[in-house]
């Protein structure tokens, strides 16, 4: 926090009342007031001898210092009842100024032009008495007083309480103010039981800061101890303070949560500039007081997204049906029209106004739809179940997936490329100092060792960013080999999550030792509850007294990480995020040489079912590409042939003679195109064949220039069961064949019958 305040406005500049606040509940408080109980006039209009008394005073100034006054005794009777409060409060406070009789003057000059004593003073006249400056005070007394009287009557006025807005004086005033009333030992101990817990959980703490934003709190309180503090007093004061003053503010409230004296810390820091919610803008208030009550109601964790989608719905109902004001009002006929517009969402469409959106127009993804889909079924379930409403309709099959929408659902894990993810890797074993953010001129805004740890634990462990966040302190363990041989298991104690109970995970010996680490020089940190859980553990990435950010690995890790390997923050598949590390290396481990099975999968990722380690797993082209060579899939569908070339006929061509010719075993085929006839596992002997056993086959088979090649030649399963001697398969293909026509244009039963004549023919030639 040192010199967190550089080129910002100082702290403490504006204006501050915590007066203004609604009616804070005061503190019990233990801090006597000396004053509180003492007796004085309190009338607010100056008599007429008051009056000639102080204008008497104010005539007898010598060279014009005041403080060379000599009062006598019938001008201090007059004005006696103006100046015991004056001097009861100095009696105990002690004046610092040159000229202690300073104060009493410029409050006497002052009550003389207002015609009015202390008492009958407003907060407006009080600031203008003090001055925004102690160089307007000096202008307002014409430099005539004393250094110290600014303070000496901002204490009178604080001990009598005539003026609370004390963030109106300059720092330096601030703290001494608050010693003069308190005393120095009591601020000071009050300070180092706030500091103390702070450096040791890791703060870097600018003292003057500290003893300045103590000093404001402890005099708006008006008490020096701590236990008496008001929490509606310290959140004023983080809401409307600076960045500086927030962080302070939002630190010292944990120290004083976990000692005991306020229920909770404050919630973090709100943005420096305030934003109007539009969310209602467009939506009818009924509509938004149902949102409102079932946001409240619902115990689901991600009511807030869910709250979101139902002021979306509210806008769709004011733009078609504006007479729908409640869910009470809905129909299934409605329900069909929201869920058909759904369907056709465009980004952009029914949304709060804001700046236009970078894809507006373009279609929304199918699992956004989906999802919107869902969150409106749910709502009017709980309205149903819950008796808000009657059941006129069953929200199940009313808001129903569209099919077209559910065909594009399905497992679409992001996985970042292995040459980006190898740099990524690279990146995160080799973190060093000068990779860190620096705080400005105080140093590293964190340990390079805390970066180092959860980019490790992220790069290998495969974990959610919930599970990141929760990791207890001590989660890594050693544990030897069964064997006793080779180095130990490491073991990763993995913490409740959304879909199981806690279990543990075998990680890379990297994760262990990134956080062994860390753990060796991470300041000792109070106990914090589990969101999930809600036990009081210690998170092992807490610092400061908090557990690590929701969005650190997205808004700082990842940035860290890309500029190290000199890689983008985003690829083909969009932004870089923490949940894309998950189905990476799910990925990279199913696709891996030794792969892990589904189920080894299923076990390491902590998923109840293999259905949802099938949306983070995706197989590589290269894997895809040996399992479908692996398969034989062109060799189970294919025979190699012996192809014969005459090479004379090529050169010198004679119609009628083919030039290319295919081995059947038994003979050979002259078809040019024997690969596309339907015959060519079961030949007909049509006019393209050439028996072996012939002289033209003989003599073609002895030519010299002839070229011997093989082919392949696609099969199908029939065919391949015909060509591996199955007689089944070759009856039923040449059943099949029988009315197929060959390439020279008769069938092969027509081709029997003519052989059949043809031998009955020499039969008879024979026989005569």
């Amino acid at each position: 926090m040192a010199n967190a305040h550089v080129g910002r406005k100082q702290p403490g500049a504006r204006p501050m009342n915590p007066q203004t606040m609604d009616d804070p509940e005061p503190a019990t408080r233990h801090w006597p007031n000396p004053l509180a109980t003492a007796e004085y006039d309190r009338s607010p209009k100056l008599t007429v001898g008051e009056r000639s008394a102080i204008q008497a005073w104010l005539k007898k100034r010598v060279l014009g210092q005041w403080s060379r006054f000599e009062y006598r005794t019938q001008e201090r009777e007059q004005l006696l009842r103006l100046m015991k409060p004056i001097e009861d409060a100095l009696a105990i406070i002690g004046s610092e100024a040159a000229a202690p009789n300073d104060a009493m003057m410029v409050l006497l000059r002052e009550c003389l032009l207002l015609n009015r004593t202390y008492w009958g003073w407003k907060e407006q006249h009080w600031a203008k008495v003090l001055g925004r400056t102690t160089h307007d005070f000096f202008d307002r007394n014409k430099r005539k007083v004393a250094t110290g009287v600014r303070v000496d009557i901002a204490a009178i006025a604080y001990l009598h309480n005539w003026f609370t807005s004390y963030s109106t004086l300059a720092s330096t005033h601030r703290k001494s103010l608050a010693n003069r009333i308190f005393g120095s030992a009591s601020v000071a101990s009050a300070i180092e039981r706030l500091t103390t817990p702070l450096v040791r959980w890791g703060y870097r703490i600018d003292p003057k800061y500290m003893k300045l934003f103590v000093s404001s709190v402890l005099l708006v309180n008006r008490s020096p101890r701590l236990e008496d503090l008001n929490p509606e007093i310290l959140e004023f004061y983080r809401a409307e303070g600076s960045n500086v003053e927030r962080r302070y503010y939002y630190a010292i409230s944990k120290v004083l949560a976990n000692q005991g004296i306020l229920e909770q810390p404050l919630e973090r820091a709100p943005p420096r500039t305030k934003q109007i919610e539009s969310i209602h803008i467009g939506v009818a208030d009924e509509w938004c007081g149902w949102i409102e009550r079932w946001t409240q109601t619902t115990t689901i964790e991600t009511r807030r997204g869910h709250r979101t989608t139902l002021y979306k719905v509210g806008r769709w109902l004011a733009a078609h049906h504006p007479e729908i004001v409640s869910p009470a009002q809905w129909t299934r006929t409605v329900a069909a029209e929201f869920v058909s517009a759904m369907a056709k969402l465009r980004v952009g469409q029914y949304v709060a106004p804001a700046a236009p959106h970078p894809r507006a127009g373009e279609a929304v993804k199918a699992s956004t739809i989906a999802g919107l889909i869902c969150q409106v079924r749910g709502f009017f379930y709980d309205c149903q179940e819950w008796g808000w409403i009657e059941r006129s309709f069953d929200p199940g099959r009313s808001f129903a997936i569209p099919q077209s929408i559910r065909a594009k659902l399905g497992p679409k894990p992001r996985v970042i490329a292995d040459d980006l993810w190898a740099r990524l890797l690279w990146a995160g074993l080799n973190l060093e100092k000068s990779d860190v953010p620096r705080a400005n001129s105080s140093g590293l805004l964190f340990d390079v060792e805390y970066i180092r740890a959860i980019a490790v634990v992220w790069l290998f462990a495969a974990l959610r960013n919930n599970e990141i966040r929760r990791l207890r302190l001590g989660c890594i363990r050693w544990q030897p080999m069964d064997s006793g041989k080779g180095p130990p298991i490491c073991l990763l104690d993995v913490p409740d999550h959304k879909t199981g109970n806690c279990y543990t995970k075998p990680v890379d010996p990297a994760v262990g030792e990134a956080i062994e680490a860390w753990q060796a020089i991470r300041p000792v940190q109070p106990a914090y509850p589990d969101p999930k859980t809600g036990d009081l553990v210690q998170f092992l990435f807490q610092f400061r007294a908090i557990p690590m950010a929701n969005g650190f690995i997205n808004v700082r890790l990842i940035p860290i990480l890309c500029r190290k390997a000199g890689i983008p923050d985003h690829d083909v598949r969009g932004k870089l995020t923490s949940h894309r590390a998950r189905a990476t290396i799910a990925s990279q481990l199913f696709n891996s040489e030794e792969p892990m099975t589904l189920s080894e999968l299923q076990e390491w990722l902590g998923h109840r079912s293999p259905h949802s380690t099938q949306h983070y797993v995706k197989i590589t082209p290269t894997k895809l590409a040996k399992a479908y060579t692996d398969a034989g899939y062109f060799e189970r569908n294919a025979r190699v042939v012996k192809v014969l070339i005459d090479r004379d006929q090529m050169k010198n061509p004679q119609e009628g003679v083919p030039w290319l010719h295919y081995d059947l075993g038994h003979g050979w085929c002259s078809f040019e195109f024997f690969d596309r006839c339907p015959h060519r596992m079961a030949c007909a002997r049509c006019d393209f064949y050439i028996p072996k056993a012939s002289s033209r086959g003989q003599l073609l088979e002895a030519k010299d220039n002839v070229d011997h090649f093989l082919k392949a030649i696609p099969v199908t399963a029939e065919e391949q069961q015909a060509a591996d001697g199955d007689r089944i398969a070759i009856d039923r293909l040449l059943a099949r064949l029988d009315d197929e026509p060959t390439p020279s244009g008769p069938t092969p039963a027509e081709l029997r019958q003519k052989a059949q004549k043809t031998s009955r023919k020499r039969v008879t030639r024979n026989s005569t």
